[in-house]
């Protein structure tokens, strides 16, 4: 009988599905009230795993090429806080398509396998600098 999944694993197994851009096997690791926070000033929070899964699809086409390169973890359940580099191109500029990198932090909290709470923390304003729109 194989174990359930720990906190540190349902996490890796998140980023590798968004790293393959498939909303499926990324909302499969959320629970059904998921609540995807985003701490931008510009950025927008949504909650419940059907709302993620509808939004997914125009975020995996805005940012083409999309990496999450984990640079840490930290592990004490529930919760699993990684350190990230994003990367990836944004298709929303006024000048065309622009590369960009940057480094944040995701705090998530797993609960019976599945991803109730992720908190994203990153620098908007490099964002906006790297893609031309500031």
């Amino acid at each position: 009988m194989a174990h359930p999944m720990t906190a540190e694993e349902v996490v890796h197994a998140y980023l590798t599905a968004l790293n393959a851009h498939d909303p499926d096997a990324v909302c499969a690791l959320v629970a059904d009230d998921f609540y995807n926070e985003h701490t931008g000033v510009r950025a927008e929070s949504v909650r419940g795993r059907a709302s993620y899964r509808n939004r997914l699809p125009a975020f995996l086409e805005t940012f083409a090429g999309l990496r999450y390169d984990v640079e840490d973890v930290a592990v004490d359940p529930p919760r699993v806080v990684v350190a990230y580099r994003m990367s990836a191109e944004y298709a929303g500029g006024h000048d065309g398509a622009r590369r960009f990198a940057l480094r944040g932090v995701f705090w998530f909290e797993v609960r019976d396998a599945l991803i109730v709470h992720r908190t994203d923390y990153h620098d908007g304003a490099s964002f906006e600098h790297q893609v031309g729109l500031r």
